[in-house]
């Protein structure tokens, strides 16, 4: 297994490893250069852990203070919607499950319509309209992204492997343990008793 020089780690380096959480894709988009620890033999890009968790310590910070329950969570991918769902389930953020429609954050007319204070999605390019509907409205937008997307119009990026059905879990666990310690609901020390298994799509 491969590691990589890490310090201050959410989990250790042994579980992000076998989750796959650093795994890239074969292509590589130039936003997405600086979270890159390296390439393997075999083509595919490798995510940098270290800044994984740093950026996941920030957004925690940064979602802590915001009114939960106007913090939209999507995911119009598969292994995205129980994350999603236990995600919302512990903080109070709204869940938005496969296709967005068009509006939703636009048009006051729409029965729909919502005003989010901030936008989490699970895939910058799956989610892309979501994405584009937040910046439009000036909300602002945190993103797991992986090495090929595109991250126009995202305000934070998480870099990791947004496709795997454990590494997602592992992310929106992680997440959502990092917000319970900002709000003082967890203690730093404290065993969560709430499992990464609860956040793990089914096959």
């Amino acid at each position: 297994m491969e590691t990589q020089e890490s310090e201050n780690l959410l989990l250790p380096q042994e579980v992000l490893l076998s989750a796959g959480v650093h795994i890239g894709t074969r292509v590589k988009t130039r936003a997405m250069e600086p979270f890159i620890y390296k390439v393997r033999p075999d083509g595919l890009f490798v995510l940098d852990m270290e800044k994984m968790n740093a950026r996941i310590q920030v957004a925690a910070k940064f979602l802590s203070r915001m009114n939960m329950s106007r913090v939209v969570v999507a995911s119009s991918k598969r292994y995205g919607r129980m994350p999603v769902h236990k995600f919302c389930e512990l903080t109070g953020a709204k869940p938005m499950i496969g296709r967005f429609t068009s509006g939703t954050f636009t048009n006051p007319q729409y029965s729909d319509y919502f005003e989010p204070v901030a936008v989490i999605v699970t895939d910058a390019l799956a989610d892309q309209q979501i994405v584009v509907e937040a910046a439009a409205e000036g909300v602002p937008v945190v993103a797991f992204c992986s090495t090929d997307n595109n991250l126009s119009n995202v305000d934070l990026i998480v870099p990791m492997n947004n496709k795997g059905r454990r590494s997602l879990a592992i992310a929106y666990w992680l997440l959502t343990r990092q917000i319970k310690r900002e709000l003082n609901e967890l203690s730093p020390d404290a065993d969560w008793k709430v499992s990464i298994d609860d956040f793990e799509s089914s096959m």
